[in-house]
């Protein structure tokens, strides 16, 4: 039986998480708007922060009630499977930083969950239609965010096909400073809310609160000034791969890549789907680039990124697996 204080600390984890995700996501954030050179990267940094935080007001938390129910059986779930799946994903995310990769937190996460799930019970603990919702958004969510990032290229040259270079760079340039906080409210509504999830349903399991509550309040602000302070202090090698190696940017291109992403992690959160801000950013950033021409877009970079992806929830599930045995090897 976990006391008080193991509780409060496997909490404090899950919100170091979330600080290591909003750090490691910062690039997402932040990328298009400073390698279009709208703002500094220190500016950046704190527009995307202060929407991260301001997204716990108003966007509801049915993402976070789908991590925290509808991934792992809830019967399954108990303070060793949350602690073990949150270092696998901690471990991964860490190992990724250091490499430059841009890939998914929230992946790591959902990987390291259902790894640490896996190592308790079985295959049994999985509730397939949620884990094969969440997988098959890997392949989506990047596919939308290309679709509409390149649409909404398409559209805006179309619509300025007739202006002057010169305007339409300065009115991108102010547009791109409400892309990019559409965007960073995008950001904080789906990432905070992963982890939200967590804490809510280890809550749940350890009996602080009956299973039919709601979130409290106090779980949703801190979810998201956890992510929002990493943000805040985000990881600037993961910068230059988001927004220049993929594709060179404009801020015309900025805003519609940023717009695009946008949209997409807005509407999938409605709905209560996890998604990667990650995936969702990188697809949308190849969409405005393929508007150039097919070449414009360094589709190697990308590969790379991909593989990435693939990796990620094995490999989270893995350390997960593995922390979980540790765990009861120490009891």
């Amino acid at each position: 039986m976990f006391t008080t204080h193991a509780i409060i600390g496997i909490i404090a984890i899950a919100l170091c998480f979330d600080f290591i995700n909003g750090f490691h996501d910062s690039a997402n954030s932040i990328a298009t708007v400073v390698s279009t050179r709208v703002l500094t990267p220190r500016l950046a940094v704190v527009w995307a922060a202060f929407f991260n935080f301001v997204a716990a007001f108003g966007f509801g938390v049915k993402v976070a009630t789908t991590i925290g129910k509808g991934v792992i059986h809830p019967g399954v779930v108990d303070p060793t499977v949350i602690l073990a799946g949150l270092a696998g994903a901690i471990a991964w995310d860490l190992v990724t930083w250091y490499y430059g990769l841009p890939t998914s937190s929230s992946h790591a996460l959902i990987g390291g969950f259902a790894g640490a799930a896996v190592a308790k019970a079985g295959w049994g603990a999985i509730i397939a239609e949620g884990f094969l919702k969440i997988a098959a958004f890997i392949v989506i969510s990047p596919v939308l965010g290309l679709v509409f990032g390149y649409l909404l290229m398409v559209a805006v040259l179309n619509i300025f096909q007739h202006t002057t270079p010169d305007r339409v760079d300065r009115f991108f340039r102010k547009g791109q400073l409400f892309s990019a906080a559409l965007y960073s409210l995008g950001h904080g509504t789906n990432d905070a809310q992963k982890t939200m999830g967590l804490i809510y349903i280890l809550l749940i399991t350890s009996g602080w609160i009956p299973a039919s509550a709601p979130i409290p309040i106090w779980v949703i602000l801190t979810c998201h000034a956890a992510i929002g302070l990493g943000t805040l202090f985000g990881g600037w090698r993961i910068v230059k791969t988001m927004g220049q190696k993929i594709a060179k940017l404009k801020p015309v291109g900025g805003f519609c890549a940023e717009a695009g992403g946008a949209i997409m992690l807005l509407g999938t959160a409605a709905i209560g789907i996890p998604v990667s801000t990650t995936h969702t950013i990188t697809g949308a950033i190849m969409g405005v680039g393929a508007t150039q021409r097919l070449s414009a877009v360094r589709w190697g970079v990308a590969a790379r990124i991909v593989w990435a992806w693939i990796l990620t929830i094995p490999a989270a599930a893995i350390v997960a697996a593995l922390t979980y045995k540790g765990f009861l090897l120490l009891q």
